[in-house]
């Protein structure tokens, strides 16, 4: 194992596996007490190479990493890999490609939602972890030999699940059954934070379209003095306060102070005179511009027999083909089928329809029944 704490050293270890046909990377990072996460290492691997590059050591410059992150003749490799990739992305400014995650990968291969890298290893290479190392901090200087093991240990036995899972897929056809799933997970947009939509991720009950816009104007000054700050978001005021704020609508500090939950510090200091900043530009704001409430296709109508017959259906095909329904389609998509058969939908199209849009077209158009198989225990589909 390469530990790399020099410019020089990473070029020279850079320029090598610029010559590979894949390699293998874990970031480990800080994010309890930043809005920004703080790298600490990196590791990577390829089919005989293992390194550990110290982002700390005094003087690194970390443009070759990144210059290989974009090689286009070298696939990264990454397990879960949406947070590193998004760090990636915040501090080279490109999303490395072309990538491969093997979560994504084994949900086409019959490992289920989700699964950890621990199960991928038992499973593939019949080892156990260590996770002794998992919870450590490190950003702490220097780290032990065994930090340094378990670190590398992301990447060295990922570089030989890869090609197994490459060539599992390739066997069985499905190698082009995640291209969705990557291109997503490639998506600057998906990495980029835009304050005025923060509202959006929010859990609330509210259909005003004065309290949504209200909710907007302060998430989006949350996040603003979050990023300036560089902390986290809710670190100074939670969601459920910033939820009690827009329907009180206070007017004066002393309002503020009032709404439950609200720390009569911050109320009463220079966040406080922020707040009521922001209520009463939201005040002049004219009814036009408030958030549109769309009611149309959200609650439009569909036939919920006829939604659970598709969900019944998915199940059976999932089952069928040993992987999740979600990588076929997911419960909004359904609903927006069963109000519009014509609706463009994924899983009427490429391999999605052959496993289960052919089933789902046929059942509306009657030509697709459900039979239960007394001998095999089972739910069989039959088409007329």
């Amino acid at each position: 194992m390469l530990l790399i704490e020099t410019t020089s050293d990473l070029e020279n270890l850079c320029a090598k596996l610029a010559n590979e046909t894949f390699v293998c990377v874990d970031l480990e990072f800080l994010r309890e007490h930043t809005y920004f996460a703080k790298l600490c290492l990196i590791q990577i691997a390829s089919t005989d190479t293992e390194a550990i590059v110290d982002p700390l050591a005094k003087g690194i410059n970390l443009q070759p990493f990144f210059e290989l992150m974009q090689n286009p003749k070298v696939v990264k490799v990454f397990h879960s890999g949406r947070q590193d990739i998004e760090l990636i992305f915040q501090l080279g400014h490109r999303i490395p490609l072309p990538l491969f995650d093997t979560q994504i990968a084994a949900s086409a291969l019959g490992f289920g939602e989700a699964v950890s890298y621990e199960n991928l290893v038992k499973s593939f290479l019949n080892l156990s972890l260590d996770k002794s190392s998992r919870l450590s901090d490190w950003s702490k200087r220097p780290l032990t030999e065994e930090q340094l093991r378990y670190a590398v240990g992301d990447v060295t036995h990922l570089a030989k699940i890869y090609p197994l899972m490459i060539k599992r897929l390739e066997t069985l056809g499905r190698s082009h059954w995640i291209d969705d799933e990557l291109k997503q997970l490639a998506s600057p947009e998906i990495y980029q934070v835009n304050p005025n939509e923060i509202w959006q991720r929010m859990h609330h009950r509210s259909h005003s379209p004065k309290f949504l816009t209200l909710l907007r104007e302060l998430a989006c000054w949350r996040e603003k003095r979050a990023i300036s700050k560089n902390t986290p978001r809710q670190s100074f005021i939670k969601d459920d306060i910033l939820l009690n704020i827009c329907a009180a609508h206070p007017q004066t500090k002393e309002e503020l102070c009032a709404i439950r939950g609200m720390r009569k510090d911050l109320a009463s200091g220079k966040i406080g005179d922020e707040i009521i900043e922001v209520v009463q530009k939201f005040n002049a704001f004219d009814k036009s511009n408030y958030v549109t409430v769309c009611n149309d296709d959200k609650n439009e109508y569909y036939d919920n027999a006829l939604l659970e017959i598709l969900k019944m259906i998915l199940r059976i095909k999932a089952i069928e083909n040993n992987i999740i329904p979600k990588l076929i389609t997911d419960d909004e998509e359904l609903k927006n089928f069963c109000r519009h058969q014509d609706a463009p939908c994924r899983f009427m199209q490429g391999w999605r329809y052959d496993v289960f849009g052919r089933f789902a077209q046929q059942v509306c158009c009657g030509h697709c029944g459900i039979t239960y198989n007394a001998d095999k225990h089972s739910i069989d589909l039959f088409e007329n």
